[in-house]
């Protein structure tokens, strides 16, 4: 989980420089993340990063992080104007 948050940190600081592409695809790379460590992860170590059954949190996940990656995809990188 503090992998997870560290990447959603790091995301803000793009955020707050004006960088609101690369920080959305950060964004959407924490749940891609929390979905992979689900996965590989044992039950004992896995933390609150769990939260139904294993097969459903990483395919949440993933979805959830695919699609803030496919919306972060059409920010234009030239800004509004």
């Amino acid at each position: 989980m503090v992998l997870v948050a560290v990447v959603l940190v790091v995301a803000v600081v793009f955020l707050v420089q004006d960088r609101w592409r690369r920080g959305a695809f950060v964004i959407g790379g924490a749940p891609l993340l929390a979905s992979a460590l689900r996965l590989v992860l044992p039950e004992v170590r896995v933390g609150l990063l769990a939260v139904r059954s294993k097969p459903f949190d990483v395919v949440t996940y993933a979805v959830l992080g695919g699609t803030i990656i496919a919306l972060a995809a059409t920010i234009s990188s030239l800004g509004v104007g």
